[in-house]
């Protein structure tokens, strides 16, 4: 099998995620709640993952680092934190139902900043007019999961923090691919998962606090037990009951992985099969596929319809060939509807540092050979 689906799930990782997280099993328990060596060890564990990932975004304390069991939980705790009912919020035309869905339940009032496929100009400046509707948060996505579009972040991020408008940014997509300073971004919260980018395994993510979150559980943290009240500090306020320990001791191996290589060169490589497979498809017959000329202002991730084909047929034909890759909506329905394929959805194709050439030259041959 040729696995072309990473935007969904890293499957490919490096060999010490699993050795670590199988280690965390046998010999780990959980930090906290004991003096004794497996509990110890447990602590120590979890917070140095906190280290690597405050070194790696550039996190002041690695307090402030918080573990979630996926990107949807950390924004959730986010949009929880920031966003009373009926808020006017404003929000990018790419944003995942991770983001829309929480909002949807609190009844916000949605300002969607759209603006084409891989124009950051014209998304700044949607963006700006929105904020200036009155917006009293704001929620964007760095990149989209659908289009591998890159949002203008860093601007949206001046506007937001010149206008005083608290910011979540949803990192699902460029956490471990992009350089991701949250200092410099002045965010309130970014939310990752362990899963993707970071090539940590399933069940895991972090949310980069930079202020408190409201808790969105109640319970025990092995910390100030006589209390009725949840913790006031960092990160014991956000993260009640037990941990995801074998989960965290192979997100921590996954962190070094891309600390090792750094963003920047599993990106260039990222963008450099981009590249191959966006050209390739470009030229075939029948095929529109949504790819920035160059691969400018985009990830490695890539969606394409077949011209009289749905795109599930596709999905499935292409699996049935031996390629992994997800066709339909995504889970992002506003993204299409920015994007003008609601009714149809996308065939996606997404890559990650285990991808290869050779890899991306047969899916190639094989879609030509579907277009005859």
């Amino acid at each position: 099998m040729i696995y072309l689906d990473s935007a969904a799930t890293t499957l490919q990782k490096p060999p010490e995620v699993a050795v670590a997280a199988a280690r965390a099993i046998r010999r780990l328990a959980s930090p906290g709640r004991g003096g004794h060596r497996p509990a110890m060890e447990a602590a120590r564990l979890a917070f140095s993952c906190r280290e690597e990932a405050a070194a790696l975004f550039r996190v002041p304390t690695p307090e402030q680092v918080v573990f979630t069991a996926s990107a949807t939980h950390g924004l959730n705790l986010a949009i929880q934190t920031l966003v009373r009912p009926g808020a006017r919020v404003a929000l990018s035309g790419y944003e995942h139902n991770a983001v829309t869905r929480p909002l949807h339940a609190l009844g916000a009032q949605l300002l969607v900043a759209r603006a084409p496929l891989f124009q950051p100009e014209a998304m700044a400046a949607a963006f700006r007019a929105q904020l200036d509707q009155g917006a009293e948060a704001a929620v964007c996505t760095h990149v989209s999961n659908v289009f591998g579009h890159i949002l203008p972040m860093e601007e949206i991020a001046r506007l937001c923090r010149e206008r005083g408008v608290p910011l979540i940014i949803d990192a699902s997509q460029s956490a471990g691919v992009l350089p991701l300073d949250f200092q410099t971004l002045g965010a309130d919260f970014i939310a990752m998962p362990g899963h993707k980018g970071l090539y940590g395994p399933q069940g895991t993510g972090l949310l980069l606090c930079g202020r408190m979150p409201e808790p969105l559980l109640q319970g025990g943290t092995g910390s100030e037990s006589v209390r009725q009240e949840m913790p006031d500090f960092l990160p014991d306020r956000a993260e009640p009951g037990t941990h995801n320990i074998p989960g965290i001791a192979g997100l921590r191996e996954g962190l070094r992985f891309v600390r090792r290589l750094g963003p920047e060169t599993i990106a260039r490589r990222e963008h450099h099969l981009l590249r191959q497979l966006g050209e390739g498809l470009r030229e075939m017959p029948g095929v529109q596929t949504f790819y920035a000329t160059g691969g400018v202002n985009q990830t490695g991730v890539l969606s394409f319809r077949l011209s009289g084909r749905d795109c599930e047929e596709v999905g499935e034909a292409l699996a049935d060939r031996g390629f992994a890759l997800r066709a339909g909506l995504h889970c992002a329905p506003l993204a299409h509807r920015t994007a003008g394929t609601l009714d149809t959805g996308t065939v996606r194709a997404s890559l990650s540092a285990f991808s290869r050439e050779w890899e991306v030259e047969r899916f190639l041959q094989t879609v030509r050979a579907m277009t005859r």
